[in-house]
C-alpha cells in the first residue's frame, strides 16, 4: 500500500531483510525512500539469512519534501534474501515506502 511505510528508530545503521521462498533470479531492485543518505544492499543465497555479500552501496541525493527513487540493475543475480542497510541519513528518522524486485 502506498499509504504504509517502514521508519527507522533514529540511530544508524538500520536494516531490514526481505526473504524469498526459494533462490530467485533478480534483474533489478528499486526502492522508494525518504531522507536516506547511504544505502547498502547485500544478498544471501543460503537457506537461512546468513552469509551476506555486498551487492551495491550508494550515496543518495537529498530531495527535500520528495521521495527518493532509485533503481539498481543487477544482471545475472541470484538471491534468497536481500538485506538493506541504511548506513546514514539526512535526518534522525528516515522512511522506506516501497521495495520492488524484478526477475524470475
Amino acid at each position: 500500500s502506498s499509504e504504509t511505510f517502514w521508519t527507522t528508530t533514529g540511530m544508524f545503521p538500520q536494516e531490514f531483510i526481505i526473504g524469498f521462498p526459494t533462490c530467485v533470479k533478480i534483474s533489478k531492485v528499486a526502492i522508494q525512500c525518504y531522507l536516506v543518505r547511504t544505502l547498502r544492499i547485500e544478498r544471501s543465497v543460503s537457506k537461512d539469512p546468513t552469509g551476506f555479500e555486498l551487492c551495491i552501496e550508494k550515496d543518495f541525493q537529498h530531495t527535500e519534501g520528495q521521495l527518493q527513487m532509485e533503481e539498481f540493475p543487477l544482471p545475472d543475480f541470484q538471491a534468497t534474501y536481500l538485506r538493506f542497510i541504511i548506513k546514514s541519513a539526512f535526518d534522525h528518522f528516515v522512511s522506506v515506502h516501497r521495495v520492488m524486485a524484478e526477475g524470475t
